[in-house]
């Protein structure tokens, strides 16, 4: 399924394309954030939500909300590589705004048919902002740290050993479609978040949270741990004796990232034994040979053409991740990068359609535009194109409460009931709740020790 944009962008193409494409040197920092700036402006012009009538913070259809926060988040990081603000206050207005009343990213307009991934890619937004010093959101509002925190917090709350082990469902309440799927996302994100807090913060339960959720994961139907291949889902009705195993970029950049992230924090060397073996999958699956040299593709659906509107996404998060991974482990920085410089200008060489010229495809490997266009093609090429900024402009490694970070803590976050746009009340996460968490975590952990269980889930 192709992306939609909104009628104003469809009528765009109707006419014939003007010469254009994006020039990039990758090694001129003042290129890379030219070329970005470029890609953003095209990027934000799918937002309408700053518009008359509009909602702060959402994608107009067919593009899903959990996108938005992936898009908002990759924002954040476009303003920490380029120094360009222009963009900075639709931002924060958007994420503020789809924090909801209880700041936990689940707003009354999402709530009901909202999913575990949907929420921690809202989550990955806020800790951006914070890793990087965004400006804090307005006053009575919470803090980017505490948003995330919330988000972990409901997401603590909601571990299921009752069924495969442990793990999260894919969705929140049983009255969703999928609610009985256990997915890679889902559990890397929240393996990932537990990192990322874990290092920002340097309290040891959310490290505690990202041991039990990976060791778990390592064990379950969705992980090879001969070949470092990573699967995309299971089902809890079979009680995850079997994977779905498809292979999608992301999941294997949640799980590098989060691993790039406690490792860091810990100095813990299963973590880069783990992070070392995925990456080397990574690399060998999602860079063929037969399409590029060291040209990201998303395998499954790319050479057929038939990525939909969120797999068309996908690649500007193994991007982000793998960058983030070689600043945060600098042994593998000559590793990552020369496959970021050779995607980068492949996506810069695929950034020559629509009427400016300038509009990106998804095939990295053709500078001729395929004639594709949307959200997710223009945030996967930024996302590529601005990672380059890491090594040339010396940027710093995210920052933690120890190293410069400003956003304020608030462990607590999270624990409120919670309604749809109706009224209707969906749950409640009380302290009870974290205490309860808590002790699975101490349970889940003896389980891990003596061995005794494994199984998981995907998308």
């Amino acid at each position: 399924m192709r992306t939609t944009p909104p009628l104003a962008r469809v009528l765009l193409f109707l006419v014939v394309p003007l010469a254009g494409a994006i020039t990039l040197d990758d090694t001129d920092p003042a290129s890379v954030r030219a070329a970005a700036s470029t890609i953003a402006h095209g990027l934000m012009s799918y937002y309408t939500g700053n518009e008359t009538g509009g909602t702060p913070g959402n994608l107009p259809s067919p593009y899903y909300w959990w996108e938005a926060g992936a898009m908002f988040g990759e924002m954040v990081e476009y303003w920490f590589y380029t120094a360009d603000t222009t963009y900075n206050s639709e931002v924060s207005q958007a994420m503020v705004s789809q924090m909801g009343t209880d700041g936990d990213y689940m707003p009354s307009n999402q709530t009901k048919d909202e999913g575990n991934d949907d929420q921690v890619f809202w989550a990955f937004a806020s800790m951006s902002a914070a890793e990087y010093n965004f400006p804090a959101p307005p006053s009575g509002s919470p803090s980017w740290l505490a948003a995330a925190q919330a988000v972990f917090n409901q997401q603590a709350s909601r571990w299921d050993p009752t069924t495969c082990g442990g793990g999260l469902r894919w969705q929140i309440y049983s009255f969703n479609s999928g609610y009985d799927y256990k997915n890679a996302i889902s559990n890397l994100g929240f393996f990932q978040l537990s990192s990322r807090l874990a290092r920002y913060t340097g309290n040891d339960t959310y490290a505690d949270w990202a041991s039990t959720t990976w060791e778990w994961f390592k064990g379950s139907v969705l992980y090879d741990a001969d070949t470092y291949a990573i699967y995309d889902g299971t089902s809890d009705t079979t009680n995850c004796t079997s994977a779905d195993h498809t292979q999608w970029t992301y999941n294997y950049g949640a799980a590098i990232g989060g691993l790039a992230y406690i490792y860091n924090h810990t100095g813990n060397a299963t973590y880069l034994s783990d992070l070392e073996g995925i990456l080397n999958t990574t690399l060998t699956t999602f860079f063929p040979a037969s399409m590029g040299n060291k040209i990201m593709a998303e395998v499954t659906c790319q050479p057929t053409g038939n990525c939909d509107t969120d797999e068309l996404s996908f690649k500007a998060y193994l991007s982000r991740w793998l960058a983030v991974t070689a600043q945060l482990v600098p042994a593998l920085n000559s590793t990552i990068v020369p496959y970021l410089q050779a995607s980068a200008i492949g996506a810069a060489g695929q950034c020559d359609g629509g009427t400016d010229g300038v509009t990106c495809g998804q095939e990295w490997n053709s500078t001729t535009w395929d004639g594709t266009y949307g959200v997710g093609q223009q945030m996967s090429a930024l996302a590529v194109i601005q990672s380059l900024m890491i090594n040339l402009a010396d940027l710093k490694t995210p920052y933690t409460s120890s190293t410069g970070g400003t956003s304020k803590s608030d462990p607590t976050a999270g624990s409120t009931t919670k309604t749809d746009s109706s009224g209707y009340t969906l749950t409640t996460v009380t302290t009870a709740d974290r205490a309860g968490a808590g002790i699975l975590t101490a349970v889940i952990l003896v389980g891990i020790i003596s061995g005794s269980w494994w199984l998981i889930s995907s998308d």
